[in-house]
């Protein structure tokens, strides 16, 4: 096993639509960076939608899936030998239509699938007004149904990583302090999955600051026996590898011993 690798799994490109540059700039930068890995995540297409691209502002369409895959493979190849580029789509979880999603993942040779959950209540989790005029036990209730969903995702076998668990909080900082048990059954349930978290450093671009998610809950992650991994989350090449060695230092201090990586959906096991 190689010592310390370096890498990032979460990055994006303009297919997205809110995001900058094309995947040839991402793979440039991790070199530039001195990563060993790069993994191309973009947005999955809303496979569930009778619409080509229902939101070109977030996700790709449905029919340019074949052709992101084609290209990622196309650089994997090219990179050989300079760079792993390892092929990953940032996947919406919706357990309705979990079925549907896991038959386009299943045609190609995917190294990880990121689950996330961006939707609750059918609301955007970043929606800035929707936490406005709930009561404090609307607001424990929609915490709930949240680490809900991601336990959910966490059973259902799709997924290698679960993308920002504490996301919510980007546009709502208070979503941190709203006391519940969720976090912990979710985190149990984690664990006994074997599913891998990612330290987001996105979250810096947004009002929280500080990364997804919190220590605290890293603190009970590493309780619960859960493996966290590393993702950027770059919507810009700048952003790739983007605190790495610091997240690798707060994770040592926390106690966690190891980080997870990812090819051909196995989890390897790096060192800190």
């Amino acid at each position: 096993m190689n010592s310390h690798l370096k890498f990032d799994f979460h990055t994006h490109h303009y297919r997205c639509g809110h995001a900058r540059g094309e995947i040839r700039d991402y793979i440039e930068a991790a070199i530039n960076n001195g990563l060993d890995m790069i993994g191309i995540a973009d947005h999955s297409p809303y496979f569930a939608s009778e619409e080509e691209q229902p939101f070109p502002g977030i996700a790709m369409g449905k029919s340019e899936f074949p052709a992101y895959i084609r290209e990622v493979l196309m650089l994997k190849e090219e990179f050989q030998g300079k760079i792993d580029v390892l092929l990953g789509i940032e996947s919406d979880f919706f357990p309705d239509h979990i079925n549907l999603y896991k038959k386009q993942y299943d045609q190609y040779p995917f190294d990880y699938i990121i689950g996330s959950v961006h939707h609750v209540d059918g609301i955007n989790i970043f929606k800035k007004g929707r936490w406005d005029g709930l009561t404090e036990q609307e607001k424990i209730a929609t915490k709930e149904r949240y680490y809900h969903l991601i336990e959910q995702s966490a059973k259902s076998g799709l997924f290698q990583i679960l993308g920002h668990i504490d996301a919510m909080k980007g546009f709502y900082p208070a979503f941190s302090k709203i006391q519940t048990n969720a976090i912990d059954h979710t985190l149990k349930v984690i664990g006994e999955n074997e599913i891998a978290i990612e330290i987001n450093t996105s979250g810096n671009t947004k009002d929280c600051g500080g990364w997804y998610p919190a220590d605290d809950i890293l603190e009970r992650a590493l309780y619960y026996g859960v493996k966290p991994t590393f993702g950027s989350d770059a919507h810009d090449p700048e952003r790739v590898g983007d605190e790495f060695e610091l997240v690798r230092q707060r994770l040592k201090e926390i106690g966690f011993k190891d980080w997870a990586y990812f090819k051909e959906k196995k989890r390897y096991l790096d060192h800190l």
